[in-house]
């Protein structure tokens, strides 16, 4: 008689291979997720649960693409079939109607997905070899975004705003708990904390401070006589901070830079600023994180950082980032939890003879 195998009792040993399967083929599951979406598959049932037939017609696909993207799906929990009837489960719902996995999904398809095949002689390196797949050899990210490609740029900025946007308001309700003349934003970026304090505060003056390339970018779009721009590269030597007094504030900016660059950055600041003036560090710290998905999300972004954005930076711990605050000479005052919705913390830092 012939041996047959049959389904017994998973043991721990089998589903660990079967995990390791779904590691090894998921450039193939996202990728067909991506083809799904932008076929109309996925849309269709939403509000349409149909036979593979209907598929075909309404998408105006072939059968052998139906037939090869809904068997990826249907083994990727994306979509379920039952009587030949092919449906949306909540998975594919998410990748439909939830803002933040479509920016998450963007951002990784547009911006990283190439550049992740360099990422291991990033990590050699300390260089983001993987920005060469778009636009040639550049040290940084940062000071070539207005001349990314079109596709690439949109998602990259649509990720950057999704997160840090929904911070401001509450932000900037505990900075002018206290008396604040003036803020200085560094890495302002397009300028939208700017707007922000503009408008929540009719007699507060911004300064920004970005790259060069960025502050020429924000200018365009940005006029008001509280406003002052200073085009600086915080990592050059020869480049020197204006005289800062009343608030920084710096949103998802540090974690762009290495450990050592932070602690230049942190000490340039308080080499040129008052003694009272008080430093706001807003971060979605990995260890601060209330769901699972959002740590999942953050750990991965370090790798963006690590083969696209400067190949030396990453999202850090608040333990970490309270350390690097310390050797820089500075002390945490206060502490904000749960700022916004995706869980960011706000640092209040001041020098230690404060």
């Amino acid at each position: 008689m012939k041996y047959r195998r049959i389904k017994r009792n998973v043991s721990p040993q089998v589903k660990a291979l079967a995990d390791a399967q779904k590691i090894a083929f998921a450039p193939f599951t996202f990728q067909a997720v991506a083809s799904m979406l932008e076929l109309g598959i996925l849309s269709y049932l939403q509000d349409n649960p149909s036979s593979l037939e209907r598929i075909i017609e309404h998408c105006k696909i072939s059968k052998y693409t139906a037939e090869t993207l809904l068997e990826t799906a249907l083994c990727a929990g994306v979509i379920s079939k039952n009587d030949n009837i092919y449906t949306n489960t909540a998975v594919a719902d998410a990748f439909l109607n939830n803002e933040m996995t479509r920016v998450n999904f963007n951002f990784v398809k547009d911006v990283c997905y190439l550049g992740a095949s360099e990422l291991t002689q990033s990590f050699k390196d300390e260089e983001p070899k993987g920005l060469k797949k778009f636009i040639g050899e550049h040290q940084t990210i940062y000071n070539i975004l207005q001349i990314l490609p079109e596709k690439m740029k949109k998602s990259w900025f649509e990720f950057d705003h999704f997160y840090s946007d929904r911070c401001f308001e509450e932000a900037l309700k505990i900075i002018f708990q206290k008396p604040t003349p003036q803020i200085f934003d560094i890495g302002g970026n397009t300028g939208k904390f700017e707007r922000a304090c503009l408008e929540f505060n009719p007699e507060c003056k911004v300064n920004m401070i970005d790259l060069p390339e960025n502050i020429e970018a924000a200018k365009k779009n940005l006029k008001n006589d509280r406003l002052n721009f200073y085009g600086i590269d915080v990592l050059d030597k020869s480049s020197r901070f204006p005289k800062i007094s009343g608030a920084v504030f710096m949103s998802q900016f540090l974690d762009c830079f290495s450990e050592e660059q932070i602690i230049t950055i942190l000490s340039n600041i308080k080499n040129s600023m008052s003694d009272d003036t008080r430093i706001y560090i807003l971060e979605p710290f990995t260890d601060k994180q209330i769901f699972d998905g959002a740590t999942y999300s953050l750990v991965h972004i370090s790798l963006y950082f690590t083969c696209m954005a400067n190949g030396k930076s990453k999202m850090y711990s608040e333990k970490r980032m309270l350390e690097l605050i310390e050797k820089a000479g500075l002390k945490l005052q206060e502490k904000y939890e749960n700022v916004g919705v995706h869980d960011y913390t706000l640092l209040e830092v001041a020098c230690t003879k404060c």
